[in-house]
């Protein structure tokens, strides 16, 4: 993909693409960002979690320049969002408001202005939108006027459009929201593909499996705080240790099973309401050599074994306390960010 943006302001590589140091902005009685601190190496994928109404938007919103902070600062590849916001803008690109100059156009139209509006030519706006409607599955639709267009296909168009120049850096507000799991998996890579050919992502998701599988780096954001950051793993280390889960092939060796698990990993199990299955925390991975022998000695065959880190929603509930609705509670994408 070409890239569009101003002369003067390519930013050069190794620097901080995201520099947030205090960010605060108030709505009347509502503080709701209060002293955000964020920083986002160029060239990786970010991934900002938190309720709703936690102040993550507004503060995406404070870095894209929709919103003047009331207090601290921010910069983009070194430019003040305040002070240099002319530039800045030059150098990102936003998802979240639909892809429409027209809702009567097509999706190919409304593609080729916005190409031209960014300075291709005729020719070059309609090879890029033909491009870009088959990289995101609009092929057979590329002649329905937006009007007629699905959630799901408007949102593949929204980011679609903001690909066009592909910026330095682009903010993706829920890309994913409404999309079947193939399609997700397509935006995936193309999210993917765009880091790999140079963008940086700042993302914002109600899926903590996207979060797990794409970003980089991971802040949770709550009540205007950031409470927790780091990468994945270092956040599932934070909040736990990992939990060892066995079968035994015989039900009647369960108890003293049990009884050998909690002797070696010294600590206490439980038995689910799946016959067999034992679960318990393990603090240290070498042990599971010794447990495997003491259960041979006992001669109690296994039939399945496995040792799981904390989940991303394990950590997102111990971290700010949310619980999740009963609707929500079998399903991995628990949380509303």
């Amino acid at each position: 993909m070409d890239h569009l943006y101003g002369k003067g302001t390519r930013p050069n590589q190794g620097e901080w693409a995201v520099e947030a140091k205090g960010l605060v902005k108030t709505f009347g009685d509502n503080r709701a960002v209060d002293g955000v601190d964020l920083k986002v190496r160029a060239g990786s994928i970010y991934g900002v979690l938190g309720p709703n109404g936690a102040g993550k938007t507004t503060t995406i919103r404070m870095l894209a320049t929709l919103l003047r902070p009331d207090a601290g600062s921010a910069r983009i590849f070194g430019h003040d969002v305040v002070k240099e916001s002319q530039i800045v803008r030059q150098l990102i690109g936003v998802t979240g408001q639909y892809a429409s100059v027209d809702e009567s156009l097509s999706a190919t139209e409304n593609l080729v202005i916005f190409s031209r509006l960014l300075g291709l030519g005729r020719a070059e706006a309609k090879r890029k939108a033909a491009e870009l409607l088959e990289e995101f599955g609009l092929t057979e639709a590329a002649k329905r006027p937006l009007k007629n267009f699905s959630g799901g296909m408007r949102r593949r168009l929204d980011l679609a459009a903001s690909l066009i120049a592909q910026p330095p850096l682009i903010f993706l507000d829920e890309p994913t929201t409404g999309l079947d799991p193939r399609t997700r998996a397509q935006m995936w890579e193309t999210i993917r593909r765009l880091v790999s050919t140079g963008s940086t992502v700042l993302l914002t998701t109600q899926y903590l499996d996207e979060a797990d599988q794409l970003a980089d780096r991971i802040a949770v954001i709550d009540r205007g705080h950031v409470v927790a950051e780091g990468t994945v793993d270092e956040l599932k280390t934070s909040v736990g240790t990992s939990s060892l889960h066995l079968r035994v092939q015989q039900t009647d060796d369960i108890e003293q099973a049990r009884r050998i698990v909690e002797r070696v990993l010294q600590a206490q199990s439980s038995v689910s309401s799946e016959a067999g299955r034992i679960t318990a925390p393990m603090a240290n991975a070498d042990l599971v050599t010794d447990l495997l022998i003491a259960l041979r000695s006992a001669n109690i065959p296994l039939s399945e074994m496995s040792v799981q880190k904390p989940t991303l929603d394990e950590v997102f509930l111990t971290i700010t306390g949310h619980g999740v609705t009963a609707e929500q509670s079998n399903s991995t994408e628990a949380v509303t960010v």
